[in-house]
């Protein structure tokens, strides 16, 4: 049986963790609502960046850049992983990783490489042990804090690597924000660009427009442009995600560490009270001795 002093030391440790874990709430839920608002406003946008892409790529019946199509022929993926660069945000980490394991032996069964470039430290640090080796480059310090700048640099660096033909196709892996209870990991193909049938149907198909200059031109510049916004919105889906993650589970630890206070605090009286029993037992038995 703990003693009396080992009791109140840990009411007093899970008390001190209590104070963190709440702190730790209140401020991801006061960063949770403008990271959701940045995340809700920039979906219209991706939306109508992939309707105006798929407007034009229907107008090319060939010559198509590659980085609409892809390059089938190389049997290499590449898979831009968003995660947390903190933990303490419940399972948001551990899904991102489950998801991309799964990804990668789906892969090697269909005889694709698969390489790494990775958004944040925690994923990093969990495939590092299995993966290390697929690894392009490792990105850390822009989790909590999307910027468009970013974005560009590593759609860059995407770039590059296709050029290259270091990869044929590219995947985006990231938590969407649905409640600030719920977050589902998302694949979104990046290249080949995934042209979305509803997308497709909600363009009427006796619209009418005329490109200056050509549709091709158009199409090599956006689908540049498409790739970093693309980049951006899954950056502020994941940030949301985050720190909706964050906020329950800072929750879920304050309450439990007051379950504990309160279980500690009652084993804590019992304790004493059989130690005030026992010495008043022994005081009136050496009374009665006497």
């Amino acid at each position: 049986m703990p003693s009396l002093k080992d009791l109140k030391n840990r009411i007093g440790s899970v008390k001190s963790t209590q104070k963190i874990t709440s702190a730790m709430k209140m401020v991801a839920a006061a960063k949770l609502r403008r990271a959701q608002e940045q995340a809700i406003a920039s979906r219209p946008y991706c939306l109508s960046m992939e309707k105006i892409v798929s407007n034009l790529a229907k107008k090319l019946s060939s010559n198509a850049p590659f980085l609409l199509t892809g390059k089938s022929e190389i049997k290499k993926q590449l898979l831009v992983v968003f995660s947390a660069d903190r933990g303490l945000c419940g399972g948001f980490n551990s899904s991102i990783t489950r998801s991309v394991k799964n990804e990668i032996i789906k892969a090697k069964k269909n005889d694709l490489e698969t390489s790494l470039l990775l958004v944040g430290r925690k994923s990093a640090d969990s495939l590092k042990r299995d993966f290390g080796n697929q690894y392009v480059e490792v990105l850390t310090g822009n989790s909590a804090n999307p910027v468009f700048n970013d974005s560009l640099v590593i759609s860059n660096k995407i770039i590059n690597l296709f050029e290259n033909n270091e990869f044929g196709m590219c995947k985006i892996v990231f938590n969407k924000f649905v409640t600030a209870i719920s977050q589902v990991v998302t694949f979104k193909s990046l290249v080949p660009v995934a042209l979305d049938d509803e997308n497709e149907s909600s363009i009427s198909s006796n619209s009418i427009y005329e490109y200056e200059p050509s549709e091709k031109e158009i199409l090599d510049d956006l689908l540049n442009r498409n790739i970093a916004t693309q980049l951006f919105s899954a950056q502020m889906e994941s940030t949301a995600s985050e720190l909706a993650a964050r906020m329950t589970a800072m929750d879920n630890a304050t309450r439990n560490a007051g379950d504990l206070i309160d279980t500690l605090t009652l084993q804590y009286n019992r304790t004493r009270q059989a130690f005030i029993t026992k010495e008043l037992i022994e005081i009136i038995s050496g009374a009665e001795a006497l």
